[in-house]
């Protein structure tokens, strides 16, 4: 386990060595994304720039810190941000005052009695299957054009992948080609907490992944091939990051005629949605999303019996309006 420095001694350590502490902790023991590790960091950061004007202090000890600071902080966030937001944040203080009990550092928890404020759970956006297969097909047709290069065919190659195994863009841009079973149409990925799970992945994202390996392989420089175990490739040969899944997806999108605002996450919810309309289970949705309570899963529910009211009102004779 990483532990807080100077626990021992007689009076608790400082909430800048304690953060760091958790830090350290997040990425060692729990092997969490630099994605996450980056929002941890943020929001704690936060939280102390709140106590430093509160308190005239910028590096409080932790037993000086207590349960009105959490309530004040949460208080000045909502107007200025979604409570959705406060609610990830007042998320990251409790799990960083976990940790600090279970490092025995403290034994009061000022998050307690903090209430997270009450959010009405969106229906996640994603594309209905006219759209996709739109999309796609588009992607197909342009990859194959005699002058298209090797970013095209791995454009097409990203997002056939993506919708094919639903998995996380970041999980997509982590994978490395040894992940790849072409023969198995399977795919190794790493998800939250480094863990390891084996989805399948569909023919025609296996043709497009072939396409761009070949062209990719032809068209880059050998140089620029090295050093390198990255299946989705930037521009310069390094691994492609979230970021540029997103713009390229955006781009892409209006490319094609689709003016719909969605994010890589939108093909997940696309994969998720389509599945349960066709009649598959949660609990095998769940495990093909890597989720690790189904109630993140159920989530969908609500688009799929949005799905079911639609056809009940448009086939049953006493539904019709």
């Amino acid at each position: 386990m990483v532990e807080v420095e100077n626990q021992n001694s007689r009076q608790p350590p400082a909430l800048a060595a304690a953060i760091a502490g958790f830090a350290a902790y997040l990425t060692k023991e729990r092997g969490v994304s630099p994605e996450t590790l980056r929002a941890y960091r943020s929001d704690l950061r936060q939280f102390r720039d709140f106590l430093a004007v509160r308190k005239g202090n910028r590096d409080p000890r932790l037993d000086q810190i207590e349960d009105a600071d959490v309530s004040g902080f949460l208080a000045q966030l909502l107007g200025s941000v979604q409570k959705s937001s406060v609610g990830r944040k007042l998320s990251t203080l409790r799990s960083f005052y976990r940790y600090l009990r279970e490092m025995e550092v403290i034994t009061n928890d000022p998050t307690v009695t903090a209430m997270s404020p009450k959010t009405v759970r969106k229906v996640p956006a994603f594309l209905n299957i006219d759209d996709l297969f739109h999309f796609l097909n588009a992607l197909k047709q342009n990859a194959h054009a005699a002058a298209s290069r090797w970013r095209r065919k791995r454009n097409w190659a990203l997002f056939e992948c993506l919708y094919s195994t639903g998995i996380r863009v970041s999980e997509l841009t982590g994978m490395d080609c040894p992940d790849l079973e072409s023969e198995e149409a399977l795919v190794r990925v790493r998800g939250k907490g480094n863990k390891q799970r084996i989805v399948p992945i569909g023919a025609p994202a296996l043709e497009a992944i072939a396409l761009y390996l070949e062209a990719v392989t032809k068209e880059l420089a050998p140089a620029d091939l090295e050093g390198s175990k990255a299946l989705f490739r930037n521009a310069r040969g390094g691994r492609l990051s979230p970021r540029s899944v997103s713009r390229i997806l955006e781009q892409e999108m209006r490319r094609c005629g689709l003016w719909q605002h969605l994010s890589p996450h939108g093909l997940r919810h696309s994969f998720a949605t389509h599945l349960l309309n066709a009649g598959a289970d949660l609990r095998s949705i769940q495990e093909l999303l890597g989720h690790a309570s189904l109630s993140t899963t159920q989530r969908y529910t609500h688009v799929h019996l949005d799905h079911l009211m639609e056809v009940y009102d448009r086939t049953h004779p006493r539904g019709r309006k």
